[in-house]
């Protein structure tokens, strides 16, 4: 069968993304299963190494085509001993997620925080080939971030390096998070904040807008904004702005402290790609010290649902070269 395959996890709210991926970074095959969150998610390794066997046995292969396991997880992880300190969505709190893995598995495991594995994938294979300093953000249903330095993922000194969605976007009166915390970037700059904002302008104002007609029928989502902004919804367009002035302000002074050469945004919501790639490089560019702002490129992520997968994968081989132990 030539060469072995990384096993890359990425472990969502609702479903948990899985590849097998070549050593050079190209995916086999790809595949999903849903997320098991009943009894505080103690079951979730159990399904994925059974998911991980059956894929092995659909294309007639052993255990010993695998080399190690990548996995993304939602929540800060301990970088000892691989275990998740606290998963909201998933009822996890010290979750021995690496233990426990390499015991149903009999194979290397090593865990990282879910949108660390993302901006890896987007360094190994994507919007961010070759370049050692980026930071990436994902806009989903929150705010994730990944912050590479020299090639390194930035986990700081308890795991929590790169937590670019609770930046403090809002200092007064900002809107609760989820994070206990009070005006997050998160509350702003996500698909939620995002519904957030331009309910609070359809309540506030009587202008006609095409996304009232959402908010009755309680359908709003942040790409109907972005469609109706795209199509020159004067109210629609005042929200963009809101985001892509808040994003633009956290990341020129991130960026002004790293100066990265790359920013990619990733995520559901930057599929909306020039509707707000645009604006927010215009905030960006306002905020950031000269400098800074000529050495970098903010640009919209190429790898999609596969970026965690791919950062799961790079991690994987990343442990075995350092780590003789894992042969």
């Amino acid at each position: 069968m030539g060469e072995n395959w990384l096993v890359g996890v990425d472990i969502g709210g609702t479903t948990i993304k899985m590849a097998f991926i070549s050593l050079s970074g190209d995916i086999i095959c790809s595949w999903e299963i849903d997320t098991n969150i009943s009894n505080k998610g103690k079951h979730i390794p159990a399904s994925i190494a059974k998911s991980i066997d059956e894929k092995l046995k659909e294309f007639n292969q052993t255990k010993n085509q695998l080399v190690a396991i990548g996995v993304g997880a939602p929540g800060p992880v301990n970088e000892e001993d691989g275990s998740v300190e606290v998963a909201v969505n998933l009822g996890w709190e010290r979750f021995q997620l690496q233990t426990i893995l390499e015991r149903e598995t009999s194979l290397p495991v090593v865990v990282d925080n879910d949108a660390n594995i993302a901006a890896i994938g987007e360094m190994w294979k994507g919007a961010g080939k070759g370049v050692k300093n980026l930071i990436c953000v994902t806009l989903g249903t929150g705010v994730g971030g990944g912050i590479i330095v020299n090639g390194e993922v930035v986990h700081g000194v308890n795991g929590a390096g790169g937590e670019i969605g609770h930046m403090t976007s809002v200092p007064k009166n900002g809107a609760p998070c989820n994070c206990g915390k009070l005006g997050c970037l998160e509350t702003v700059a996500s698909a939620t904040g995002m519904v957030r904002l331009a309910r609070e302008e359809l309540v506030s104002s009587n202008e006609s807008s095409c996304l009232r007609h959402y908010k009755i029928h309680q359908t709003l989502s942040a790409k109907h904004v972005f469609d109706a902004a795209k199509e020159g919804d004067v109210l629609a367009n005042r929200v963009v702005e809101q985001v892509a002035f808040h994003l633009g302000f956290a990341l020129s002074n991130l960026a002004n402290g790293l100066n990265p050469e790359t920013i990619v945004i990733g995520g559901g919501v930057s599929k909306a790609d020039d509707t707000l790639l645009r604006p927010l490089k215009e905030q960006f560019v306002q905020f950031a010290f000269p400098r800074v702002a000529q050495g970098v490129e903010i640009v919209t992520a190429t790898l999609g649902n596969n970026a965690g997968v791919i950062g799961g994968a790079w991690l994987a081989k990343e442990k075995m070269i350092n780590q003789p132990v894992f042969q």
